[in-house]
C-alpha cells in the first residue's frame, strides 16, 4: 500500500489536510469519504516516519511511553489523543518524532501494533506481537502494564549486569596497569642491578627475567592480542553460525559467570512467555517469539526444540525437560501449572525465583572479587620484591666485616 498526502473537505466547507494509507487513489477516495470527506488533490509520499531511526529512544522512555498508554486506556481516553498527548509533553525529541509518525500512520489507518512495526529498531518483535494480541482482545491496558513492569525488571537486571562488569573491568585495568608498569619499567632497572652481583640466581628470580623480558621486547604483541581476539571472535560470529553457536555455548559454560548468564537469559524468556501467554498468545507462538528473543544460540535453539515437541503433541513440562536447560524445581512447576490450568502464575512464580536467585548470585561474586583482585595484585608484588630483594638480602649476608 502506498501513502498519500491528501487535501479535503466535509460537509460543512472546512478544509481537512492529512496522510493516509491507500492502494490506489480510488482506495482513497473511499476511505475519505468513510471519514465525511471529499478529496481536493493528494500527493504520493513515503511512509510516515521511513526517514526516522528511533535511535536514542532508551529503555526508560519506553517504560514511560507503556504507563501512559496504560493509564490513559484504562481511563478511556481516545488512542490517538493519548498519543498527542505523550508527544507533547515528553521530553526526548527521538521519541516525540517516533510518536508522531505513529499518529499520522494510525490516523491513515493502520492499527498499533501495525503502526510500531514501522519502528524495529524502537519496539521489538515481542512488543508488537503483545500490543497486537491486546488490541484483539480488549486489554490492551494490561499489556501495557504487563510491558511496563517487563521493562522495568529488564532495566534492574540491566543495572545489576553492570554493576557485576565494571567494578572488575575497572579493578582488572589497575591491576594490568600496575604489572606493565613493573615489569617493564621497575622491573628492569631493580634486576640490572641484581645480575651485577655475580652470583646464582633462584628459580623464581630467573622466571621474572623472563616475563620481564617478555613485556619488555613484546609489548606490542601483549596490548594487540586482545584487539586481535575480539575481532575474530566478532568476525566468526558474524561469519559462521556454527562459530556463534559454540561461542554461545562456551559462554554458558564459564565458570561462576555461565551460570547466572544462563539464569538472567532463561528469566528473561519465562517473564516474555508469561506476558504474552497471559495476552491470550497460544504456546507455540510463544515458543516462537522466544527464539528471538533469547539473545542466545544455543538457548534458542534448545527453545526450537521445545516448539518442535510440543507441535509434535509432547507436553511442554517434558518438551522443557528434554532440553536440560531448567533445574528440576522449575520443571515441577511448570508441570503443577500446567496440570492445574495455572501455567500463567507459574511461569510469573519462576521468574521471580530466577529474578532473586540472579541478585544474590551476583552480590555473591561481586563480594568475592574485591578480594580476589587484592590477593592478585597482592601476589604479583610480592613475587617482583621476593625476587629482587632475596638476592639482594643473600649477597648482604655474605658479606663479613
Amino acid at each position: 500500500m502506498d501513502y498519500f498526502r491528501y487535501k479535503a473537505i466535509d460537509e460543512r466547507g472546512r478544509i481537512h489536510n492529512g496522510h493516509v494509507e491507500a492502494v490506489n487513489i480510488p482506495d482513497l477516495e473511499m476511505r475519505l469519504h468513510k471519514m465525511g470527506l471529499d478529496l481536493v488533490n493528494y500527493k504520493e509520499i513515503k511512509s510516515p516516519g521511513s526517514h526516522i531511526t528511533g535511535s536514542g529512544v532508551k529503555r526508560r522512555d519506553l517504560i514511560t511511553f507503556c504507563f501512559h498508554l496504560e493509564q490513559t486506556s484504562r481511563a478511556g481516553v481516545p488512542l490517538l489523543d493519548s498519543l498527542q498527548d505523550l508527544r507533547d509533553s515528553t521530553e526526548n525529541p527521538r521519541l516525540a518524532e517516533v510518536t508522531e509518525a505513529m499518529v499520522e500512520a494510525i490516523g491513515g489507518g493502520q492499527t498499533m501494533s501495525e503502526a510500531m512495526r514501522n519502528f524495529p529498531g524502537v519496539f521489538n518483535n515481542v512488543f508488537c506481537s503483545l500490543v497486537r494480541a491486546g488490541e484483539q482482545s480488549g486489554e490492551i491496558a494490561q499489556v501495557f502494564f504487563h510491558l511496563g513492569e517487563n521493562l522495568k525488571w529488564q532495566d534492574e537486571q540491566a543495572a545489576q549486569t553492570k554493576k557485576l562488569l565494571m567494578y572488575p573491568a575497572f579493578v582488572g585495568t589497575v591491576v594490568l596497569g600496575v604489572v606493565f608498569f613493573l615489569m617493564t619499567y621497575l622491573v628492569p632497572e631493580l634486576l640490572r642491578f641484581v645480575k651485577t652481583m655475580g652470583q646464582e640466581l633462584p628459580l623464581h628470580t630467573k622466571a621474572l627475567i623472563v616475563v620481564s623480558n617478555v613485556f619488555v621486547h613484546y609489548w606490542y604483541v601483549l596490548l594487540a592480542l586482545p584487539v586481535m581476539v575480539v575481532i575474530v571472535v566478532y568476525t566468526g560470529i558474524r561469519v559462521s553460525p556454527s562459530f556463534h553457536l559454540r561461542y554461545d555455548t562456551f559462554k554458558l559454560k564459564l565458570p561462576i559467570v555461565g551460570p547466572i548468564l544462563k539464569k538472567i537469559i532463561l528469566t528473561r524468556f519465562v517473564s516474555f512467555f508469561a506476558i504474552m501467554y497471559a495476552s491470550g498468545i497460544t504456546i507455540i507462538d510463544c515458543i516462537r517469539t522466544g527464539e528471538d528473543i533469547a539473545g542466545n544460540k544455543a538457548v534458542e535453539v534448545a527453545i526450537r526444540q521445545v516448539g518442535q515437541q510440543i507441535a509434535d503433541g509432547v507436553s511442554l513440562s517434558k518438551s522443557f525437560a528434554s532440553t536440560s536447560l531448567f533445574p528440576p524445581l522449575v520443571l515441577r512447576m511448570i508441570n503443577v501449572g500446567e496440570n492445574t490450568g495455572a501455567l500463567e502464575n507459574a511461569l510469573l512464580n519462576i521468574s521471580y525465583f530466577y529474578t532473586r536467585d540472579i541478585k544474590e548470585s551476583i552480590d555473591r561474586l561481586q563480594a568475592m572479587i574485591e578480594p580476589g583482585m587484592t590477593i592478585t595484585l597482592g601476589a604479583i608484588v610480592a613475587w617482583v620484591m621476593f625476587s629482587i630483594l632475596g638476592p639482594i638480602y643473600d649477597l648482604i649476608t655474605k658479606v663479613k666485616i
